[in-house]
């Protein structure tokens, strides 16, 4: 679910796309998927593809939603799987997927729909 939510945001336009792997280290998710939309309003056509594509695929609608409103950080949560969607600015201030450096990250790529390992820094 988390590879496909990673499409769906890269269909969007969605950049900086990060599958961070919490198995292990926390008890309320087993992935999350960090990604950047250039705009608040890109940020919610991210969402909106994501919950579309796993409404249709998977018949899974988020649990709860954040920051739809204002779009600066936007997040889905489908329970396995935590989306988290930002601008830019919000991305550098809270610097998520860093807190979480010590969790297996995968660096999703739209250019070539590959995956691949991203040292934890």
């Amino acid at each position: 679910m988390a590879q496909q939510i990673a499409e769906a945001a890269a269909d969007k336009k969605a950049t900086d796309i990060v599958i961070v792997d919490m198995r292990g280290l926390v008890d309320y998710t087993d992935y999350m998927v960090v990604a950047t939309g250039n705009t608040p309003r890109q940020t919610k056509a991210i969402t909106d593809e994501v919950r579309r594509v796993l409404k249709e695929e998977h018949r899974a609608m988020p649990r709860r939603a954040e920051g739809e409103r204002e779009g600066e950080w936007v997040l889905l949560d489908f329970l396995d799987v935590v989306l988290h969607v930002f601008t830019p600015q919000a991305r550098e201030f809270y610097r998520l997927d860093r807190l979480w450096k010590e969790a297996p990250q995968t660096r999703f790529s739209a250019d070539d729909a590959d995956v691949g390992r991203v040292a934890a820094s």
